[in-house]
């Protein structure tokens, strides 16, 4: 059960709208292919319990899924070594190969940051096909449902959750309207993992 904020809610999986599939099985994430699925959730713990933020750089890169681990092990190679370092490669490199099952890819683009603001704060719709989006800890990404304004109570992932969200490529108009949650002066630290796949310079 995914509990709730003073912020966000997520109702019970009965209550949600057609065009969002919630649960605790990564099965989940194939929903994404029907074509009325614009995001897919799956529930899980976060498996980084309280990691230390303070020097963590903002990492990205492409590459092919096989190599993404020792992407990230490079990018955190001059930190001084933690024990969730060894958690989290293996972790996105797990979550890089889900996204490519739905993309038909073989090469990702990772991005993985610590946020300390409010981010992308404005409710929008990405500009891409499909992206992947999971907090490994703090507050997750918010979303509307389906024909929400702007000033309805958003709805939230919580720190774990993975959801796979469908931009203007591949949903059109019906793309997933969401945002990153509005943390600013809260002393809140976030640890954000987006996969899409490669951009076009990245291609050549």
């Amino acid at each position: 059960m995914i509990p709730t904020t003073d912020t966000a809610t997520l109702l019970p999986p009965t209550s949600l709208p057609d065009h969002v599939r919630i649960d605790s099985d990564s099965a989940v994430l194939a929903t994404i292919d029907q074509p009325q699925v614009t995001l897919a959730v799956w529930e899980r713990p976060s498996p980084l319990l309280a990691p230390d933020l303070a020097d963590f750089p903002t990492v990205r890169f492409a590459a092919a899924t096989p190599l993404v681990a020792a992407g990230v092990r490079e990018a955190l190679g001059a930190l001084p070594a933690q024990p969730w370092h060894e958690t989290l490669a293996p972790d996105v490199a797990r979550l890089a190969m889900l996204y490519a099952t739905w993309t038909g890819d073989d090469r990702v683009e990772v991005r993985m940051e610590r946020v300390t603001g409010n981010g992308c704060w404005k409710f929008h719709a990405d500009y891409v096909g499909l992206r992947l989006i999971t907090t490994y800890c703090g507050h997750g990404t918010q979303w509307l449902p389906q024909g929400a304004t702007d000033d309805a109570e958003p709805r939230a992932l919580s720190a774990g959750d993975v959801g796979l969200f469908k931009g203007r490529e591949r949903a059109g108009e019906r793309a997933i309207i969401h945002r990153s949650p509005p943390i600013a002066g809260t002393g809140e630290d976030r640890l954000l993992l987006v996969i899409d796949a490669p951009w076009p310079e990245e291609e050549a």
